[in-house]
């Protein structure tokens, strides 16, 4: 903003630097499109991943079938739901060796997390498994895509706002450092006669 007020201070300047236009320019600009940029692509990112997300939602509740699994023995630990296809994060699932039936009305047996404080023999609980019987993970929900899309849209925005200002930072740092180059220059070149009469000469 600095840069932008300058711009305006010292139009009119006879002092004014190129840089310092191009500065006050480059600080416009900025602004300028972090207004309109910056929530146009968190928008549109949002938008695109909302459409991918629930049509994955779509092909997961075609492709995966809930059915009911029976435990056969408890597993020593806990294990924590941590698939990102998942909506709500479910914790305290613990480890169960368990049969189910599939689809295909074949029988298995294997380990999967179940959503029981104290598994026993015998106690039944859902899973999810593909037309083979084979476990698959929960489905992705509409409400899991939603929030998904919203932290992209959070994402997009914010890698527009670290590359505007990170390009304007460069350019400005860029034109410090011609002036300071500048300016040393002209201090070599006159700075020996400084204070004395006929400088320059």
């Amino acid at each position: 903003m600095r840069a932008i007020m300058g711009l305006w201070t010292w139009r009119n300047n006879p002092l004014r630097r190129t840089s310092d236009r191009i500065e006050g320019w480059a600080g416009l600009a900025t602004v300028l499109l972090l207004l309109v940029l910056v929530p146009v692509a968190g928008v549109q990112a949002a938008s695109h991943t909302r459409t991918a997300l629930l049509r994955t939602v779509a092909e997961q509740r075609h492709d995966r079938v809930r059915v009911s699994a029976t435990v056969l023995s408890p597993e020593r630990g806990t294990a924590f739901d941590t698939d990102p296809e998942t909506g709500a994060g479910r914790v305290g699932e613990v480890r169960v060796r368990a049969a189910w039936t599939g689809p295909d009305g074949v029988r298995r047996t294997g380990l999967t997390n179940a959503a029981l404080s104290a598994p026993r023999k015998g106690d039944t609980f859902p899973v999810w498994t593909d037309a083979w019987g084979r476990l698959m993970p929960r489905p992705l929900d509409a409400a899991g895509a939603r929030a998904h899309a919203f932290l992209a849209g959070v994402g997009a925005a914010t890698a527009a706002v670290v590359l505007l200002e990170g390009g304007r930072r460069i350019l400005v740092w860029r034109l410090r450092r011609a002036r300071l180059v500048a300016w040393e220059r002209e201090w070599r070149r006159t700075g020996p006669d400084w204070g004395r009469a006929g400088t320059g000469s």
